[in-house]
């Protein structure tokens, strides 16, 4: 275990909880009983629509497949295979909501996140939170890389040296 080794898995753990817990509080809005998926995804589509960045089928695409898309990645960046595609992926999509988040504070927007499907207006706190998490996905997807490139800690060097012998 290194620093980089460290990171990544705490990145994986963290990162993997929070797109499944969001994945999944988008479907059911935090409601009980659960409503019919279709009932959730409108209530976030309107989510969506209030940052006023998306025509209005990309709102409703976004709306439709984010969240089955989040606990996709978040299942697929917990197992690990594939692990520099998928934290390139969450990558991309933490580094997207950032720049949405910080949009919407910056253009003093008044509306809700819609992260957790919870009333959580967009504050100056919401963005150093998505900025938190925008950099420990960016430092996991680097270490991901660079880890990549060194042989598995698990092989014996002596095994090698064995089979090119």
């Amino acid at each position: 275990m290194n620093f980089r080794r460290v990171v990544i898995w705490i990145g994986r753990l963290v990162l993997a909880g929070i797109f499944i817990y969001a994945g999944y509080a988008k479907l059911t809005m935090g409601m009980h009983p659960r409503p019919p998926i279709g009932v959730a995804l409108t209530f976030f589509q309107l989510s969506v629509d209030s940052y006023q960045i998306l025509p209005p089928w990309g709102v409703q695409f976004v709306a439709k497949t984010l969240p089955f898309a989040e606990i996709a990645l978040g299942v697929l960046l917990l197992v690990g295979f594939g692990l520099r595609i998928w934290a390139t992926l969450i990558t991309l999509l933490i580094v997207g909501f950032f720049a949405a988040v910080l949009r919407a504070y910056l253009l003093h927007m008044q509306i809700n996140c819609g992260c957790f499907a919870t009333p959580e207006p967009v504050t100056l706190q919401k963005v150093f939170e998505d900025g938190a998490l925008a950099a420990l996905a960016i430092l996991m997807t680097v270490f991901a890389f660079i880890e990549a490139r060194k042989p598995h800690p698990w092989s014996s060097a002596s095994g090698a040296e064995k089979v090119s012998a």
